[in-house]
């Protein structure tokens, strides 16, 4: 199964993120990806200006293993998987005290600060729903109590490692992840809060209100004992809190992202097709060198200039085969490929290409998109967009990623952001004036946005052979993106 989700990242990037998951089949799927991008004419993108290179320098993707997922119930539970991992390897790493041991606790600790942090999203995410909102009263109850448990419990196995034995360093990386837990408990409350603020006012949601503030209340006592970071009105340390609370998510989070080595793709089979090229050119030349001296003999003029223009021509046929075949090789073959792999195991291969394209190489269904979001029929001809081809696949091997590790993993999530600051170069003013008659009828004038729209359709295909389209539009001017939607 393959999911998709957009947003703008910052003023010039947007995000997409895909969710490649293997449907817990210890088996090899495949996943193709294809993106077609509409770009405005006036922009001034084109082949000879946007090269390959500079594609993929705008393109910046992180590959990361998916969250396992566990409800907050779950965390609290002193006997599920999480904690009683956890536990185990508190006292494992007391005991053998080698650096296996060391890299267990370390793994298994992040693995608890990840799950947390995920499993009190999602509880976030489904307040924000009317439907839970209908039974805010149960569902806050469970979220007081389990919050508190889980990190009560959590707390309580510093103890295990609160020994001379355990190195001052391993039993910070517990402090790390205590405050990081402490820091999403208290973001995600006061989202919570929001959502009450924003539903009809009644006793039990301000009843409810009050208790979630008590909760952060006593967080932010618990993190000021400690000495973690908080982030107070008015205060010039804020900058370091925030960029503090950065760095201990991309900590927690290490042992999910996996770093990928990309190198060109098909390059055997590209020097075989240009050996060819090239052999078939020399053919041609000796072959017309052969029949001019059986014809005229030895060192004539005839034989002298047949054999300059067959060499000249051996030349044009080399770069026109090379041509051709690089043509074909970019149907069957991609740019890049990356081997996914956590530790030494091979758990997938991720293969990208991209290329300009003409509109009649568009599928249909694609085009038939495209054009509901226009204003004018046909404007993809009428106004001359650019179209890129953006091409992935991916590969995963379910039976790999299911031997990993102690947690039941799912699949991988590819973070890709497409840095759109070269959009902006050729664009107007971010304001025009435009006449227009007041209400006195009088002359003004009024300053109006100048939007480029660029559409970016997707077609993700999954193993299954199942096919969906997502169209996502992207209104920006040249001070940046205004607004990501889906049509």
């Amino acid at each position: 199964m393959i999911t998709i989700q957009a947003k703008k990242h910052d003023n010039y990037s947007v995000e997409f993120k895909f969710g490649f998951e293997d449907g817990g089949k210890a088996e090899k799927k495949d996943f193709a990806v294809n993106t077609w991008i509409f770009i405005p004419n006036s922009i001034g993108i084109n082949p000879e200006n946007y090269g390959k290179n500079q594609f993929y320098r705008d393109i910046k993707s992180n590959i990361r293993l998916i969250t396992p997922s566990f409800s907050i119930s779950e965390l609290a539970d002193e006997n599920a998987l999480p904690l009683s991992s956890l536990r185990r390897a508190f006292e494992n790493l007391v005991s053998a005290a080698d650096s296996s041991a060391e890299d267990h606790y370390e793994y298994h600790l992040k693995m608890f600060s990840a799950i947390f942090k995920s499993a009190i999203r999602d509880f976030e995410r489904y307040m924000r729903t009317s439907r839970a909102m209908d039974d805010a009263d149960d569902l806050l109850e469970s979220y007081l109590s389990d919050i508190r448990k889980a990190m009560d419990n959590f707390r309580s196995l510093y103890r295990i490692i609160d020994v001379p034995k355990v190195p001052e360093k391993l039993r910070g990386h517990f402090f790390l992840c205590d405050e990081f837990i402490s820091h999403i408990v208290e973001m995600r409350t006061i989202r919570i809060i929001r959502r009450i603020d924003s539903a009809r006012q009644s006793r039990m949601l301000t009843e409810w209100r009050e208790r979630l503030i008590t909760l952060i209340r006593q967080e932010r006592e618990y993190k000021l004992r400690r000495g973690y970071g908080v982030v107070k009105d008015g205060e010039d340390k804020n900058k370091m809190v925030v960029y503090h609370h950065g760095m201990l998510k991309k900590f927690v989070e290490s042992e999910l992202y996996i770093r990928l080595d990309k190198k060109r793709d098909g390059v055997a089979v590209e020097q075989l097709y240009y050996s060819i090229a090239a052999g078939v050119a020399m053919i041609f030349a000796t072959a017309v060198a052969w029949h001019t001296q059986v014809k005229y003999g030895n060192i004539t003029w005839p034989l002298f200039l047949v054999l300059v223009v067959s060499y000249m021509l051996k030349d044009r046929i080399k770069d026109l085969l090379r041509y051709y075949f690089a043509h074909k090789l970019g149907n069957k073959y991609f740019d890049k490929k990356a081997i996914v792999e956590i530790g030494k195991k091979r758990v997938g291969v991720i293969k990208e290409g991209v290329d300009f394209i003409s509109v009649s190489k568009i599928p249909e269904r694609v085009m038939e998109m495209r054009n509901m979001s226009a204003t004018i029929d046909d404007a993809t001809r009428i106004f001359e967009e650019k179209i890129i081809l953006y091409r992935k696949r991916v590969g995963i091997d379910g039976k790999a990623l299911a031997e990993n590790d102690d947690y039941p993993m799912k699949g991988i999530n590819e973070i890709m952001r497409l840095h759109m600051t070269r959009f902006t170069q050729k664009m107007d003013n971010p304001e025009i004036p435009v006449d227009t008659i007041g209400e006195n009828d009088e002359v003004s004038v009024v300053k109006v946005q100048k939007i480029y729209y660029i559409n970016i359709i997707f077609q993700l295909q999954e193993h299954s052979g199942s096919t969906s389209y997502h169209h996502f539009r992207v209104a920006m001017t040249r001070n940046g993106i205004i607004r990501v939607e889906e049509i």
